[in-house]
C-alpha cells in the first residue's frame, strides 16, 4: 500500500484534510463494492501534525493527527491541504512545519500542495525556479513573496518533478485524483471518480477568476482611465483619444499604462470586456450575438477566441456552466 500523509495545522480547511482522507482511503473500495468486486485498499492514509496535536481548522472543526510529523520516518506522499485563514499569519505560527516539508523532499517523497497550500512549499524554498498554482485570488501576494517560483495561475493543477500543486479551495479532488492515478493507474482514477460523482478532468481555473485590475499604483492619470474603461468599455475606442482624455501623447500614455498595471492598455479592455461579458452570460438574459455587440465586438468568432483564452471555456460553455 502506498502512504500518504495529510500535514495537519490550524486555520486548514477541515474538507481539504477529511475529503482528501475519505478519497484515497476509499480508492480502490468504493466503486469495487458496488460492482460486486473484491475490493483492494489502495492507500494508507493519516493525518500528521507537531507534536500529534489535535488540529483546530477554518471551520473550528477539531481533528485528531493519526501521528506526529516528526515521527514520520518515510511516506510516498506528503500533501499540504488549503490555508483557510491568513496565509501571512499561518506561515508565522508553522514555521517548524518547514523542516519536515524538505526532508520529506529531500528523502524522495510526492510532495503536493492545495490551494494556499502552496504558500508553506514557496516558504520551505521547494518552489524555488518551478511551476505553481494557487488560488487565483491570492495571485499577486504570492507573486510578490515568491518571484523565484513560475506561477502559472491560469493552471487549476501544476506538475514539475515530483512536486504538485492545485488551484482554488476545492480542487483537492482534482489533486486527489489525479495522483491516485499516478500510484495507481486510470482505470482505478475513473471508477474513484465515478464512484464519488465527480469529474476526473475540469481544465483551467481561470473560468472561475474575476477580473482583479491592478489599482494600487500611484499614477493618478492612469487611475482616470481604468475608471473611465470600466464604464465605457462598450464604446469604439483608440490609444489617441484615452491618451487626450488625460493630456499625454499616445507613446507616453503606453508607456506610464504598462508601467502602472503591467499590461498595454489593449490588453487591459480586452480583460474588461471579458469580465462584462461573464456578467452577461451568467445573467443568460441575452443571446450570446447579443452579448458580443453589448461589450462592444461586432465579429462573434474573434471575440470567442478571446473569451475562450481567458477564460479557458466558450461563451457558450461559460453560459452553460455558471448561468442563473
Amino acid at each position: 500500500m502506498f502512504k500518504v500523509t495529510i500535514l495537519g495545522f490550524d486555520q486548514a480547511y477541515a474538507s481539504a484534510i477529511t475529503g482528501v482522507l475519505d478519497i484515497f482511503g476509499l480508492a480502490g473500495i468504493t466503486w469495487q463494492r458496488m460492482q460486486g468486486q473484491p475490493i483492494k485498499p489502495l492507500f494508507d492514509v493519516q493525518i500528521a501534525s507537531l507534536g500529534g496535536r489535535q488540529v483546530k481548522c477554518i471551520n473550528q472543526l477539531e481533528l485528531s493527527a493519526h501521528v506526529a510529523i516528526e515521527n514520520v520516518t518515510k511516506t510516498d506522499l506528503l500533501l499540504i491541504p488549503t490555508i483557510g485563514g491568513d496565509p501571512l499569519e499561518v506561515l508565522k505560527n508553522n514555521v517548524a512545519l518547514l523542516p519536515h516539508i524538505r526532508r520529506h523532499y529531500a528523502l524522495g517523497a510526492d510532495i503536493a500542495s492545495n490551494c494556499s497550500g502552496a504558500f508553506l512549499l514557496a516558504q520551505a524554498g521547494i518552489l524555488d525556479q518551478r511551476m505553481a498554482t494557487t488560488h487565483w485570488g491570492y495571485a499577486e501576494l504570492f507573486s510578490t513573496l515568491y518571484p523565484q517560483v513560475d506561477l502559472l495561475i491560469d493552471r487549476l493543477i501544476t506538475e514539475q518533478d515530483n512536486i504538485f500543486c492545485s488551484g482554488g479551495g476545492m480542487a483537492w479532488f482534482d489533486l486527489a485524483l489525479l495522483l491516485i492515478e499516478r500510484y495507481a493507474g486510470h482505470d482505478i482514477a475513473t471508477t474513484t471518480a465515478k464512484a464519488h460523482v465527480i469529474d476526473l478532468s475540469r481544465g483551467e481555473q481561470s473560468a472561475y477568476a474575476s477580473l482583479r485590475t491592478k489599482k494600487y499604483h500611484q499614477d493618478v492619470e492612469i487611475l482616470t482611465v481604468q475608471h473611465w474603461l470600466e464604464e465605457h468599455y462598450a464604446q469604439k475606442i483608440v490609444i489617441e483619444s484615452l491618451a487626450a482624455k488625460v493630456n499625454l501623447t499616445p507613446r507616453t500614455f503606453v508607456r506610464r499604462f504598462k508601467r502602472a498595471t503591467d499590461q498595454s492598455p489593449l490588453v487591459y479592455l480586452q480583460g474588461v470586456r471579458v469580465e462584462a461579458a461573464k456578467k452577461y452570460l451568467e445573467a443568460a438574459t441575452h443571446s450570446v450575438e447579443r452579448i458580443v455587440n453589448l461589450v462592444g465586438y461586432d465579429d462573434l468568432s474573434s471575440f470567442t477566441r478571446l473569451f475562450k483564452k481567458h477564460t479557458g471555456l466558450s461563451p457558450s460553455q461559460y453560459s452553460k456552466k455558471f448561468s442563473r
